[in-house]
């Protein structure tokens, strides 16, 4: 079972070939536009397919029985492997909500502007992270303020 990022990195992979297309968001074109959005709208709701889609396998799996490796050793390693499992769909659940909050963003055209600066996030960070609510130096600055309050 793949590690939880790589899960991630791949289900947002394939969403971005799901939804296909020549178009890819651009700085030659208004910040936000309508394609831009739907673009964006597209990949988050292929992203979510994806994910529940996976989880619907884990889920199946869960329910065909329990684990009966007759080897102890194999039989820890089966758990293990489960545990592994159900924190990446955790996670992924979590992502879910992200991606919901992301897609209500752009309804109410608060998408791809700073949570904390209000200025545009950048279609590059947007590409790589579609749920992103900070720009890179916002988010730098949150991480470094969450990292002292952690040391204290």
């Amino acid at each position: 079972m793949a590690s939880a990022l790589t899960d991630e990195i791949d289900i947002l992979a394939k969403a971005k070939r799901e939804i296909g297309g020549a178009y890819v968001p651009s700085e030659d074109e208004p910040y936000m536009s309508e394609a831009q959005q739907d673009y964006f709208r597209k990949l988050l709701m292929a992203w979510k397919k994806s994910i529940l889609d996976a989880s619907a396998g884990t889920l199946q799996q869960l329910q065909d029985g329990p684990i009966r490796e007759p080897d102890l050793n194999d039989r820890a390693s089966s758990e293990t492997d489960w545990g592994i499992e159900l924190r990446t769909r955790d996670r992924q659940r979590k992502l879910i909500a992200k991606i919901d909050s992301a897609l209500r963003r752009i309804e109410e055209g608060e998408y791809g502007f700073c949570e904390v600066t209000g200025e545009p996030i950048g279609l590059g960070r947007l590409i790589a992270r579609p749920i992103a609510t900070m720009t890179v130096e916002a988010q730098e600055a949150h991480e470094r303020r969450e990292k002292v309050s952690r040391d204290d």
